[in-house]
């Protein structure tokens, strides 16, 4: 107790740059996923195409992604970038596939009402396909928030902060305590956005809580 006393101002400061470092890729991922999503979703070529090669990026270790990334964009080795750009590309790996599952999903008696309606393409997207998908987006979202929680810790061992810091100080120091402190934030972290997620998702689709009920 008497470690945390003393290094919780830092375990705070610590912790909202943990956050920043996987929120962001969630926010980029999901504006880089919607019109990728969309795409596989009309045209055949372009689902066996991104699709796949999505899955490839998901499945390359993430040390290996934060060691080739300065390489790729040309920055330096701490830059906070690259982690953000790893887990970015996670985080689209993660949503395109759903997102263009769920958008074909979509009944083509609404899409033929829609367009009755005088709704074109973008505005069939944004009136209709788009609020259908939310429940499945937000899950991704969810999904993508938790790992993206972890992983930043792993971006540690190539120098860059986050909570990781406390883990790897810890292991060297033989602090027991720092280690479980560094642990439990990222939990804490994660379980929170985890569930603000989840409410944001409930707040958007007030039209599955009567079917629920």
């Amino acid at each position: 107790m008497s470690w945390l006393a003393d290094n919780f101002q830092r375990l705070a400061e610590v912790s909202l740059d943990h956050l920043g470092l996987a929120m962001v890729p969630v926010s980029v991922g999901l504006l880089i996923s919607l019109p990728l999503g969309w795409l596989a979703s009309r045209w055949r070529l372009a689902r066996r195409i991104l699709v796949p090669v999505t899955g490839i990026l998901y499945a390359i270790p993430s040390l290996a992604l934060f060691v080739i990334m300065p390489l790729v964009l040309g920055t330096q080795i701490l830059d906070p970038v690259n982690v953000q750009a790893v887990l970015t590309i996670y985080t689209v790996s993660l949503l395109v596939r759903a997102i263009a599952d769920t958008l074909d999903a979509v009944p083509e008696s609404v899409l033929a009402a829609a367009s009755a309606m005088g709704y074109r393409q973008a505005g069939r997207f944004f009136a209709v396909q788009l609020p259908l998908a939310v429940p499945v987006l937000v899950a991704g979202l969810r999904v993508a928030a938790v790992m993206n929680m972890s992983l930043v810790a792993v971006g540690q061992l190539i120098g860059v902060g986050g909570l990781g810091i406390f883990l790897i100080d810890g292991v060297q120091r033989s602090n027991y305590a720092s280690i479980i402190a560094g642990i439990v934030a990222i939990v804490v972290l994660a379980l929170l956005v985890d569930r603000l997620l989840a409410i944001l998702g409930w707040a958007l689709t007030p039209w599955t809580r009567g079917s629920r009920r």
